[in-house]
């Protein structure tokens, strides 16, 4: 594996729903949410967090960073699962994979210096780059039914809710 990935065998810290806006683009659903983690968020939820087997624990202390996050979730039949997370945090901006099969995330940071804002970055990899992505993840068959016209169609809305979501959160600090 690469020197640039870690490896989790915890899945991510959920969304918060009621602080999340959803978007449907047919097998694809999105959500923004502006996230703010901090020790105590993840002291309410730790015994919901989803473990594998192996001895990294992740980092699930000493947390205080926030900013927008994008939710990619999947639908398959009744489910709906997030597959790939896109945190375009202030202080460390990066994205996730989520593997279902596997119970553990991969992060990958996000370069501000290289791809500019995080935000901009996150939402043109969803447009251009998200079946790729999903296959990643371990979604294959949701990579399959990813229909480019509606993330297409969804996307200005996404944006608009993300960059609003920011900009509320940056003017209230």
């Amino acid at each position: 594996m690469s020197d640039h990935i870690t490896r989790y065998d915890k899945m991510p810290i959920p969304p918060i729903a009621a602080h999340t806006e959803y978007f449907e683009a047919g097998a694809i659903r999105i959500g923004v949410e502006y996230r703010v983690l901090s020790d105590e968020l993840v002291a309410a939820i730790r015994a919901t967090l989803q473990g594998a087997s192996g001895a990294d624990s992740g980092r699930l202390e000493n947390l205080d960073d926030s900013g927008v996050s994008l939710h990619v979730f999947g639908r398959n039949g009744d489910e709906c699962l997030e597959y790939l997370r896109f945190d375009c945090f202030r202080e460390e901006p990066h994205y996730h994979y989520v593997s279902w099969s596997q119970t553990s995330n991969e992060v990958l940071q996000i370069d501000p210096v290289a791809d500019g804002d995080p935000l901009a970055w996150a939402l043109e990899r969803i447009r251009a780059r998200l079946p790729q992505m999903l296959r990643r993840a371990g979604a294959l068959e949701i990579a399959q039914r990813v229909d480019p016209v509606l993330i297409e169609a969804v996307l200005p809305r996404v944006a608009e809710a993300a960059y609003r979501a920011r900009y509320r959160a940056e003017t209230a600090a």
